[in-house]
């Protein structure tokens, strides 16, 4: 029993490391959406993705040196390459359409897909309760999408489609996950990404015809470190832990930064109608992601069982 007992002390010890990893990748995804708006004021979307994980791939293949290999996967290449490399792209083309609040909330979708893909897919375990928060989250997304402002239908459609390709790689991630370096997975699927929007970079990339001002510079360097090589190590390594619902559930944190930071630095409009969504959204964010909800007590049960 003592020996149970310290086991399932360790797990827990585990669990809470993993939703902690969790969270602060969620907060430092919320930065990526101002940080990249400055960023495009100086070089265009393609040539941003491929600095992003350019520069970070090659800093976390050193540390993850000695298991790069089993992380050097056609699976792991090609979802990095559509879950980084596409996703990222459509966001900073969305990016350039539309507002940073409504870049952010749009992001908020994310959870409610992953739940929607592991519902057709057989492995859900959201509940009744979760789901509403989905339904609400959704609504209040709807709501702030349309409060106008410097958005576009086009940059927020862009958007929305990069948040379901993201879905897609949460959902594909927890079997790529298992016996493989997080870090390792990270810094291939960074690569992977690079290589493959190169390509478009070269083809339909506009090179910078200035050096960048102090502050896209300060930006850029921020998009690699705090935007990329932190949150992605992170996540992976946390969601290697949960279940997608549960690891979907903390990509919330992100539209929740994003939203202030483009109120208060970009002077994004919020009138009745967004802030009314915004409630929604947070409501949405309490019913799903509440820890005694089914798929968190899931996780519990099946990390804790000696």
């Amino acid at each position: 029993m003592r020996f149970c007992s310290a086991q399932t002390y360790l797990r827990r010890m585990q669990n809470r490391r993993a939703l902690i990893a969790l969270a602060v990748a969620g907060l430092a995804w919320g930065l990526t959406v101002p940080m990249t708006k400055v960023v495009l004021g100086w070089i265009d979307p393609a040539w941003t993705t491929v600095a992003r994980f350019g520069l970070a791939a090659p800093v976390l293949a050193f540390f993850a040196r000695h298991h790069l290999r089993a992380a050097a996967t056609p699976a792991i290449a090609a979802w990095g390459a559509a879950g980084f490399g596409a996703v990222i792209v459509l966001q900073n083309v969305a990016i350039e359409r539309t507002s940073v609040t409504h870049a952010a909330v749009i992001l908020g979708a994310v959870p409610v897909m992953v739940a929607l893909v592991t519902l057709a897919l057989g492995r859900a375990s959201a509940g009744p309760r979760a789901w509403t928060g989905f339904a609400a989250a959704l609504a209040g997304i709807g709501l702030v999408a349309g409060t106008g402002g410097s958005a576009s239908a086009s940059g927020d459609g862009l958007m929305l489609a990069s948040a379901a390709v993201s879905a897609a790689l949460i959902v594909a991630q927890a079997r790529l996950l298992p016996g493989r370096d997080p870090v390792a997975v990270t810094a291939v699927q960074m690569a992977a990404a690079a290589v493959a929007v190169l390509p478009i970079a070269l083809l339909a990339g506009d090179a910078p015809s200035a050096a960048p001002t102090a502050e896209q510079l300060v930006a850029g360097l921020g998009l690699v470190t705090v935007g990329s090589l932190v949150p992605f190590t992170l996540y992976a390594w946390g969601q290697a832990r949960t279940s997608p619902e549960v690891a979907g559930a903390f990509v919330n944190l992100e539209p929740l930064v994003g939203v202030g930071i483009g109120a208060l630095a970009f002077g994004d409009p919020m009138g009745g109608a967004g802030l009314l969504g915004g409630v929604a959204i947070l409501a949405g964010i309490a019913l799903s992601a509440l820890p005694d909800g089914p798929a968190f007590s899931t996780f519990r049960l099946r990390r804790t069982r000696c």
